[in-house]
């Protein structure tokens, strides 16, 4: 006696489950190019940070053990008049800082937009923010020199006279204003160029059958189309120029008579001078805060999640 038995036929893929298993595997390839990256903000940037953070609530001088002392290094800044004088040094620093290399890059880009066609000159824009900010540093304390600096004997034959720049208490922040505008305007400036570029042509065409002039399309369109480029411009400028370090390092070091001496550099000598690490990374974590509600009002005003292209 013989039995049949009829044969189960397997189960069809659907496209949809073959279209499951392709995105799968293309995302386990997109997470696989990003893995570098990953590990590098883990070890670079989350671990440094969150060990600072754990850091801030002890007393540490860098050669025997940390000793949790809680909230006082936080306490300690809140009432230490030097902090507050540092960061209002900062301050002063990011306003001259800020407004005018906003307004040069806006201005360099609407220029590049109109008037230049050659890759080689918006090429050479970026030149400056390509080197060192040390290198910069010491350039500009070379030419800004009080006695044999180019620039103060170019003063010295006009009714301007020579300048003191880095050896004055009023005009050392200025200058260093002045030297991180020449190195960071022309990256910026491109930025809003790339934003111009995006803006539709028949916009500005449309606007010019209507009558409009130049400067109110420039502020009626131009400038709410560029605010995402502007958003991300403030955004990391000020940032980058609370954090400003490097050429107050060498040009300065916190002078003359601490009219230089930002946030920054105040904790950095907490740090690896007075060997109070736990003090300054206290007053780390504090900038970090003040930064984050810097970033998150600057959005909120600027309508950061919002288009004008829609």
């Amino acid at each position: 006696m013989t039995v049949q038995s009829d044969a189960i036929p397997a189960p069809a893929v659907t496209a949809g489950q073959r279209n499951t298993r392709r995105g799968s595997q293309e995302a386990m390839i997109g997470y696989l190019f990003i893995l570098p990256a990953i590990i590098g903000f883990v070890l670079f940037y989350l671990y440094p940070a969150i060990r600072g953070f754990t850091i801030s609530f002890t007393d540490w001088n860098l050669l025997s053990a940390p000793k949790n002392v809680g909230l006082d290094n936080y306490a300690t800044a809140i009432h230490d008049p030097k902090f507050w004088s540092a960061l209002a040094i900062t301050v002063k620093y990011v306003l001259w800082n800020i407004p005018l290399q906003t307004i040069l890059a806006i201005l360099l880009a609407v220029a590049m937009d109109r008037l230049v066609k050659s890759m080689f000159i918006k090429g050479l824009l970026i030149v400056p923010y390509l080197l060192s900010s040390v290198l910069v540093a010491l350039i500009f304390l070379w030419l800004l020199d009080p006695l044999l600096g180019i620039v103060n004997i170019w003063l010295s034959h006009t009714p301007i006279g020579k300048q003191a720049f880095f050896a004055s208490e009023t005009q050392a922040i200025p200058t260093i204003a002045m030297v991180n505008i020449w190195k960071y305007t022309g990256f910026n400036a491109l930025l809003f160029y790339a934003g111009l570029q995006s803006i539709p042509r028949t916009v500005y065409e449309a606007a010019a059958i209507d009558g409009a002039q130049e400067w109110s399309t420039f502020w009626k369109i131009t400038m709410p189309l560029l605010r995402p480029v502007t958003v991300f411009v403030l955004v990391t400028s000020v940032i980058g120029s609370f954090q400003i370090f490097d050429t107050i390092a060498v040009a300065t070091q916190g002078g003359p008579a601490d009219a230089t001496k930002v946030l920054v550099f105040y904790i950095y000598q907490n740090a690896f001078s007075f060997f109070k690490m736990g003090y300054a990374t206290a007053m780390s974590m504090l900038l970090f805060a003040l930064l984050v509600v810097f970033t998150l009002v600057q959005m909120r005003l600027l309508r950061a999640n919002e288009s004008d292209l829609d």
